[in-house]
């Protein structure tokens, strides 16, 4: 299968360290290799609802910013969540757009957690910390999210900066970048599977 790759940006900012990380891993995947790039800030998704036992879930339509993100969604191979590190997790967008997939989890005729099933999920982002242990709950975010998922989770790409372009500072963030996406990513499993 050609992989496509969706980076899911989940700064308010554009241009920031998490995004310009994500910039430079991408330039290594191999000449050709899809890439779709959309940044959460410019498509703002409502409030989710669960509507688990009260209404009827519809897929949304295309040309709605959830629509937009949903097939999106569905038609990559690789998702690289880009959120920088908020509170010691993901940013508030990233987590809305976390949030929508329980709704796509019940939308008829989407698939949505068999379609993903094997699919691979990545991370990246950029903290204002020395010690990396502090991103632990981001990367378990998004290990449990693919576990749930069965899908592979390939790490968290993890880099250093505050301020704009403090990122490329950290060169050795930058050197992990160059094999960030080439590493093979296995299936996710929750801590008590292991």
């Amino acid at each position: 299968m050609t992989r496509r790759f969706l980076f899911v940006l989940g700064s308010s900012r554009t241009g920031g360290n998490t995004e310009t990380l994500a910039r430079r891993a991408a330039e290594q995947l191999p000449a050709g290799t899809e890439q779709h790039w959309l940044p959460l800030a410019e498509h703002p998704l409502p409030d989710f609802e669960d509507l688990r036992r009260d209404g009827d879930h519809v897929r949304p339509p295309a040309s709605s910013t959830e629509g937009t993100l949903l097939d999106a969604t569905l038609a990559a191979t690789d998702i690289v969540i880009a959120s920088p590190l908020y509170w010691y997790s993901v940013s508030g967008l990233t987590k809305r757009y976390l949030d929508h997939w329980s709704g796509w989890l019940r939308t008829p005729g989407v698939d949505f957690k068999a379609t993903l099933a094997g699919r691979t999920l990545w991370g990246v982002t950029a903290l204002a910390h020395e010690e990396p242990e502090v991103a632990d709950p981001l990367i378990g975010t998004l290990n449990h999210t693919a576990a749930y998922m069965k899908m592979r989770f390939g790490g968290v790409l993890l880099g250093n900066g505050s301020r704009r372009d403090d990122v490329l500072d950290d060169t050795g963030a930058l050197t992990r970048a160059k094999t960030f996406f080439a590493q093979e990513a296995p299936l996710a499993r929750f801590p008590y599977e292991r």
